[in-house]
């Protein structure tokens, strides 16, 4: 059993049938203290798409370009791309109360610089900060759900915040300021006392010596994955070069900061191979349908704004339901029907300019994206051993957010 489920005192992770195992009795996180959970993951969701409607005002207030405002959003997206992976890694070899307690402190330094230093370096450190402490407290939030529906509920937390995100930040700059939207996956941290008061202080797994060049190779292999939209040609070189340094390293240590475990379980790639693809698809979609409200319709951009929430926070709601049902109907039913949802989303996109259709297309996106981000979640960590369950849960996340970051991209290449 993985060091961080034995601290939290929950029942077992999945069987290789995708069930949870245990003893029968209710886990430190069943019923209401599964919300903890969903308000340890949720706000990361903010950081990703809270500044979205107000980059025009940071840009006038630090008297910079749009274009240099959003670099904050990249820091941010920059930092829970490689905080994933890192920071699961503290929390596979240090347990639970010592990644909540540096997550929780790079959160909050992150959002102290962000909320009161308006100088764009300043503001890219802590958003990249926030990112870096959001990202282990999330995947510390999956690691302690101790069942499909719980493991649901953190999951859908994070595409409600995403959903609901745009307006809220903008709300928050309208009665703050926008200093206050970039720090608002600090509310992440008020759910780390209770949450640590929930994990039994048991001492981690003993493990192997850490392996640094492993941390260092993944680590640089994700920033090039991550700049790839802004610069395809460089970042693409650097990509292909550190994926071939980072497999000639788990050849070379088959137990290091990437398990050859996880690398050569057919079930746990294909996992993380169709999250990626759902991301890709919804992320996607929510750049090209507000482009196709745009030229379709006469709605204002603060109309379309308000007309994509309802599809996006249908399907973030929706998962929740479609992650513990999955329990009981099997997975591949439910995985089959996802991916069917994620190929009709884009097509009624590209075969119809109606709103109604456009939004619903949304939806089944959104729904497949949030849906299997839980689902596939339960099945990739069902198919390592257990102890492997945080480093599985950390690249499988990876695997996800690089699909959302990808999404727009290829829609920015269709669209030239």
């Amino acid at each position: 059993m993985s060091n961080s489920v034995a601290e939290s005192g929950a029942q077992g992770p999945a069987t290789p049938g995708g069930e949870f195992r245990g003893s029968g009795s209710r886990g430190p996180f069943r019923g209401f203290p599964a919300c903890w959970l969903a308000l340890l993951a949720g706000p990361l969701s903010f950081g990703i798409a809270g500044p979205a409607l107000i980059l025009d005002d940071i840009a006038r207030a630090l008297d910079v370009s749009t274009g240099a405002a959003t670099w904050t959003v990249t820091a941010f997206g920059w930092g829970i791309a490689v905080g994933t992976p890192l920071l699961a890694g503290l929390l596979d070899r240090r347990g639970v109360r010592a990644a909540l307690t540096v997550c929780g402190l790079l959160v909050l330094v992150g959002a102290g610089l962000a909320a009161t230093v308006p100088v764009l370096p300043v503001l890219v450190v802590g958003t990249a900060l926030q990112g870096l402490g959001t990202a282990g407290l999330t995947a510390t939030a999956m690691n302690l759900a101790d069942s499909p529906r719980v493991m649901g509920l953190v999951t859908a937390s994070l595409a409600v915040v995403g959903s609901t995100a745009p307006l809220a930040g903008s709300l928050v700059n309208d009665l703050l300021s926008w200093r206050a939207v970039l720090a608002l996956p600090v509310l992440s941290a008020v759910a780390i006392p209770f949450v640590a008061a929930r994990c039994a202080n048991r001492a981690p797994a003993v493990r192997e010596p850490f392996d640094p060049v492993g941390a260092a190779l993944l680590t640089a292999l994700v920033t090039a994955l991550v700049f790839v939209p802004h610069q395809p040609l460089i970042a693409g070189v650097c990509s292909a070069a550190g994926a071939a340094l980072l497999a000639a390293r788990v050849r070379a240590r088959p137990h290091g900061f990437v398990p050859a475990v996880l690398v050569r379980a057919p079930s746990f790639l294909l996992s993380a191979g169709l999250a990626f693809c759902l991301a890709v698809v919804n992320f996607g979609l929510m750049y090209a349908i507000p482009e196709q409200l745009d030229d379709h319709t006469s709605w204002s951009s603060s109309e379309i704004g308000v007309a994509m929430v309802w599809p996006l926070l249908l399907g973030g709601t929706l998962s929740w339901f479609v992650v513990a049902a999955s329990a009981r109907t099997g997975r591949r039913p439910v995985i089959a029907t996802l991916v069917v949802l994620a190929v009709l989303g884009p097509v009624l996109a590209v075969l119809s300019t109606a709103s109604l259709v456009l939004l619903a297309a949304q939806a089944l996106a959104s729904i497949a994206a949030a849906s299997g981000q839980g689902v596939l979640a339960v099945h990739a960590t069902s198919a390592v051993p257990d102890d492997q369950r945080p480093p599985a849960i950390g690249l499988f996340n990876l695997a996800y957010l690089l699909g959302a970051a990808f999404g727009p991209a290829i829609v920015s290449l269709l669209a030239l």
